[in-house]
This record gives C-alpha cells, structure tokens and sequence, in this order.
C-alpha cells in the first residue's frame, strides 16, 4: 500500500472513496466523484458512506455501488465485511482508497483493510500499527497542516491550490484538480411531499457556537408575514433536531409564537434538495442544509458571526459554498475564539455569544426584500 500520487490506474481499476456522516460533506464530495469518473471513465467505484446521507449516495450517477460505515446494530461491521468482500469480488482488487473524512479513526481502519493498491487521505499502514506517513507531494502534505481555513494555507501550497475550499481540497487529494471545477455542485432531487413556502429557514446545527438567536429567528418571520412570506422551518425530525442540533424547546415555541410551517422531518434528503429548489429563497446557519441548498441554485443566505475579515464562529474559508447565489451575513463583532481552537469547539467560548447576537434581524430582512421584492 503506497500513498497516491497521481499515478495511472490501469484499465477499468476499482476506486473505493470513503465518506463522512455529514450531509455538507457529502455535498462537497461530489466534484471529487465527478472528477474521478472523468478522469477514470471505465472504473467501478464504491462509496463508503453513511446511513444518514444513503438516499442521496444511492442516487448518484458517479458511482457503481454504495454501503454504509455507521449502520447501528451490533452486526454492522460483520455486513459491512460481507459487502465488501463481495464487491471486490464483482469489480477486482482495490487499486485506490480515498478517505474524504480522513481524521475519523473508523474511515481510518476501513481504507487500510480495503488492502488498496494506493490510498489518499487518513489510513493505517499496512500492518495497522500506525498511521500512515502523509506523504511529501503537495497534495499529500497539506493533510498534516494544522490550519486549513486562513488565507495563509493557501499561500503554503500555491500553485497547487487557488483557494482553501474544502471541496477543492478533496479534489486535490484525489488528484483530479484538473478533471472538475469544484465550484460547480450538482445534486440529484425529487418532488418533496408538500407545497413549497416561500422561503425556507434552517435554524440549528450541530455545533452550538454556530446558533442564530431565537428571538432575532421570531423577528425574521414575523417581517416576513407582514411581506406576504410564506416560510416552512426545514431540518430533521423534532427529536433529533433535540438530541444533536441544539434546538432545546426553541423552535417548538417559534413555531408556536408564529404562522411558522413546521417541515422537519418531512423529506429525504433527496425531497429536501428538491423543496431548496423549488423556494424562492433559504436562510440557514452554517448547516448541511446550506449545501443543499446552494447546489440547487435557489437565493441562499448563510447566517455566519464573522466579520468582514471573515473572523468569527464559522470556518467560512473553508466550507463557505463558492457560488454565487449564495451571500453571507455580516457580524459587527469580531472574536477569534473559535479560530483560535481551530474550530474544534462545540459552544460559544466568549461569556456571552457576541458574534451571532450582531447579525442583526434588520440584515437578514434586508436581503430577504432585495430577494423576493
């Protein structure tokens, strides 16, 4: 097992990349898959994803076969093992591991006993004992780099990199910087089970730091009931919006202080891109359904506490969407708290959560004018 460095694969080789259990990751991957079915138009390559994303893995048309790495049940690595002995049986040994959530110890474990030929991102050697060196190449070593998002990253690895957005990192990474344009994102959708608002809103994420106050949410729809504005609050069902993304009772009273329409829970991921489509526009915090949402070309504005120099509670270097519906907000505070963690944070670490409390109503009511006047 080597580390890749751009070598040939030989004719119809089998690829094997590895994915998070994030739906923004998900979405940011997708430029790196189309990468590699051009640059390998013969191949059959797999998809180590997640159970949370798999309605949308099973409908893309980059890749041949799908399986999930966090099923939760006490036989999920067994099938997995079945699953994968049975697609390298079908579509030949490994020739290429691509760990796109390459710091996850459990991706980490599976690249290695994938036994490929080569492998790019995090992985165990051959005997598991340790990690494998990163590699010197530049596409390889900006994995040890400790600061992906300032602007002083991508001075280190110019010209190999134009920017530090993550979805040109995995580019890289799989070294098909040249067969994709990683600002161009195209998702596949379905019709969602309901008519579409307006404007759609996504409120919670799954860390806390990155939270919009409730109270300037309440003044957003209101505004917008006043503008003849329908809105449908968007996001997992109520108890997962509980248990992982923040919500704590504050969107049930939004919903009940507000003409709010409670969507959660109500679509796929692949009907969820289908409504983004359909809305006239969407607001949400630093959340998969930003991605989701950008990639579907619907006016999007992402709710961010940085200032103009791009400080604040989100690493919008790095994952900010690159296109151009989409605008962020402005914070009139500056804190590097969150940078100065490196964003490895889940709450606030200032005494009271300044960045986000500076986005004002009136800045997000703005742009909804502009948009839907």
């Amino acid at each position: 097992m080597q580390r890749y460095g751009g070598e040939h694969l030989g004719a119809a080789p089998h690829i094997v990349v590895l994915g998070s259990c994030k739906v923004g990751n998900l979405v940011v991957s997708l430029p790196t898959l189309e990468g590699l079915r051009h640059r390998f138009p013969d191949s059959s390559i797999g998809w180590l994803g997640s159970a949370v994303t798999a309605d949308l893995e099973s409908a893309l048309p980059t890749i041949t076969w799908r399986a999930s790495w966090d099923e939760a049940s006490p036989q999920a690595f067994a099938t997995l093992a079945s699953t994968l002995e049975a697609r390298i049986q079908a579509h030949g040994a490994v020739a290429l591991a691509i760990n796109l959530d390459g710091f996850n110890p459990v991706t980490q474990v599976l690249a290695s006993f994938l036994a490929p030929r080569y492998v790019a991102g995090g992985a165990l050697t051959a005997n598991r004992r340790r990690s494998l060196p990163w590699g010197d190449l530049p596409q390889q070593s900006f994995l040890a780099d400790p600061d992906w998002n300032s602007a002083e990253f991508v001075s280190r690895y110019q010209p190999t990199l134009r920017s530090n957005y993550i979805a040109e990192l995995f580019a890289a990474l799989a070294w098909v910087s040249h067969d994709c344009d990683p600002t161009q994102i195209t998702l596949p959708s379905s019709d969602p089970p309901f008519e579409v608002p307006d404007l759609l809103i996504h409120c919670t994420t799954a860390r806390a730091a990155k939270i919009w106050p409730f109270h300037h949410w309440k003044q957003v729809v209101e505004a917008c009931r006043e503008l003849s504005i329908s809105v449908g609050l968007i996001g997992s069902a109520p108890k997962q919006q509980q248990l992982a993304y923040h919500s704590g009772s504050e969107e049930e009273q939004l919903l009940a202080n507000t003409h709010l329409i409670d969507l959660r829970g109500s679509t796929t991921l692949l009907q969820l891109a289908g409504a983004c489509a359909k809305a006239r526009a969407v607001i949400s915090v630093d959340a998969g359904p930003l991605h989701i949402a950008a990639a579907m070309g619907t006016p999007t504005l992402a709710i961010v506490g940085n200032d103009a120099a791009g400080v604040g509670a989100s690493p919008v270097g790095l994952w900010m969407p690159r296109s151009a519906n989409v605008s962020c907000t402005q914070s009139s505070v500056t804190c590097s708290l969150c940078r100065d963690a490196r964003f490895s944070n889940d709450g606030c670490l200032a005494a009271s959560h300044a960045c986000m409390e500076a986005v004002g109503p009136d800045q997000v009511i703005g742009w909804l004018r502009q948009q839907l006047a």
